[in-house]
């Protein structure tokens, strides 16, 4: 008699599956507005705009937040918890530098008449990058209870799966911003 063993299958995380579903609905939204974008333009009252540097600045730490977020999952897998702590510190300091700068380059464009409602194509851009920055305040969010438990000394053990959580849903927000940057810059 033949005993078949049970088949061992590796399992997401539920919390795993919930953010791939979510990150799949935030990529379906900004491809609706990408394409809304793309349809609008070809009006003839469209007005192209310059975007601002701070824009561009504001890219260089979002990327550079998202490679000190690798290192601090990295610490955090090899229990280097002092390095972990910083690291999770300065990828916060880098995401909040990321909205700073954003919400410079807005009140640049701001200044220069170039505000929510002055023209169909920069409603799109408000509403593009302000729906962008929403997302990113949601990772901050993420990051700061990160920061909390990880600088709280009375916690001993420590579960990977928020760092993957965060870890995912910040390099996401951070590969959607250069998208869309690259997409506003190569349609114009």
């Amino acid at each position: 008699m033949n005993i078949v063993e049970p088949v061992q299958r590796n399992r997401i995380h539920p919390y795993k599956f919930n953010l791939w579903i979510a990150i799949g609905s935030m990529l379906m939204m900004f491809a609706g507005l990408t394409s809304a974008y793309i349809v609008k333009r070809n009006q003839s009252n469209w007005v192209d705009y310059e975007l601002p540097a701070a824009f561009w600045f504001s890219t260089i730490a979002m990327v550079l937040s998202s490679v000190t977020l690798i290192l601090a999952k990295r610490s955090f897998k090899e229990k280097a918890m002092p390095a972990y702590r910083r690291y999770v510190f300065i990828t916060l300091i880098l995401g909040t530098l990321f909205v700073v700068l954003q919400v410079y380059g807005f009140s640049s464009m701001w200044k220069s008449g170039l505000t929510h409602n002055s023209t169909v194509s920069v409603s799109f851009l408000y509403v593009i990058v302000g729906l962008h920055a929403l997302h990113v305040a949601g990772g901050l969010v993420a990051l700061i209870l990160l920061a909390l438990k990880a600088f709280n000394r009375k916690v001993k053990t420590y579960s990977s799966i928020p760092v993957e959580l965060v870890a995912t849903y910040w390099h996401f927000v951070d590969l959607l911003w250069i998208y869309l940057l690259v997409f506003l810059v190569m349609i114009r």
